[in-house]
């Protein structure tokens, strides 16, 4: 194994954690025969398999079960040893390591070029998962914030609100409940809904939406793609529960509807998230304040709502158990849209 590099662990890594060749090479940047070239490489240097293939599944070996404990321990030290060099380079020369859930990446981008406007020479390094996949990155630190809704309850972990993120109901242009007001969950429920996949932070967002009513969802389409979602809906395939900020555009030019349901617009908060005792580097930190104190403002420019949603109230955020409180410091953002500041609890104006 003294051959080995930290290019090989990496990739070893990415393909065990997903369990795809295909997969880990998209999220590498890098194309499927160059994984496979690296995977054979470390499995030469090892001289075992690392590897098997059962019919189109692999799965890892024993020998590859023990490999994935050393790499996780290799590439965290890797990491540490970056972001004690990164604390002499100060902000500009340092390396900022986010990322985002999926409907995150809708406003992201935008907010790291003009974060990078700000400070000259610092080189971004964005990801973009599902929560399941942050999750993991968050525990193995092997990134310095992430950016999402359901934060983990843990103690290890700590999350702060940035900005208000309001869920919708939303369908075709002239479905017949776009003339309704105030459809009632148990008349919605049993339209044909287009869904994310079980685990993902929108489904669950939709449980605790639509509570008892859920048990009697009427399910016509379950896929892991939100830009699917609003495909499918534009269709008139159904209707779907989605992020605010991931149809605003479709909103605008009309192509899609909010429904005007009892409770909606339902008002969560984007959170930014870090391992509990983490010593965030310089170019981390100042990120962290950039969001804090001018997320909420910048996502409204990114992703901006018709007035009519923005203006029509919707659920608060709703309140975490008292016993996690110590474990987590959560800082309310003040959002300010056109011009006024965002009412209590989180709503959005």
């Amino acid at each position: 194994m003294k051959h080995a590099t930290l290019r090989q662990l990496k990739v070893f890594e990415a393909v065990a954690r997903l369990l795809s060749y295909s997969r880990a090479a998209e999220e590498l940047h890098l194309t499927q025969p160059a994984v496979s070239t690296q995977i054979r490489k470390l499995e030469g240097h090892a001289g075992l398999p690392l590897f098997e293939q059962l019919g189109r599944k692999i799965f890892l070996t024993a020998a590859g079960s023990e490999l994935l404990h050393h790499s996780h321990l290799i590439i965290r030290q890797f990491e540490e040893a970056e972001a004690a060099m990164t604390h002499f380079k100060g902000v500009s020369g340092g390396r900022l390591n986010v990322a985002v859930i999926s409907a995150g990446d809708y406003f992201l981008p935008s907010l790291l070029v003009e974060f990078a406007r700000r400070h000259q020479g610092v080189e971004i390094n964005l990801q973009v998962h599902n929560r399941g996949d942050l999750l993991h990155r968050l525990a193995e630190n092997l990134t310095d914030l992430a950016v999402m809704v359901r934060p983990p309850e843990d103690a290890d972990t700590e999350a702060e609100a940035f900005a208000p993120h309001p869920y919708l109901i939303i369908a075709p242009r002239g479905h017949a409940l776009q003339a309704e007001r105030g459809i009632t969950l148990q008349r919605l429920v049993r339209e044909p809904f287009i869904v994310r996949e079980p685990g993902s932070d929108t489904r669950h967002a939709m449980a605790d939406a639509l509570g008892r009513h859920g048990d009697k969802l009427n399910i016509a389409l379950e896929v892991k793609s939100t830009e699917t979602i609003k495909q499918a809906v534009i269709a008139d395939m159904g209707v779907a529960f989605l992020s605010g900020h991931t149809v605003s555009r479709e909103l605008r030019d009309g192509s899609l509807v909010a429904l005007d349901v009892a409770g909606f617009p339902m008002t969560l908060n984007w959170y930014l998230v870090q391992r509990r005792h983490k010593r965030l580097p310089p170019v981390a930190r100042a990120f962290r304040e950039f969001l804090l104190s001018e997320g909420a403002e910048l996502v409204s420019r990114v992703v901006p709502l018709p007035g009519e949603i923005r203006r029509s109230g919707g659920r608060p955020a709703p309140r975490r158990a008292s016993s996690r409180a110590p474990a987590r410091r959560v800082r309310r953002a003040t959002a300010r849209r056109s011009g006024s500041p965002a009412p209590a609890g989180g709503r959005s104006p």
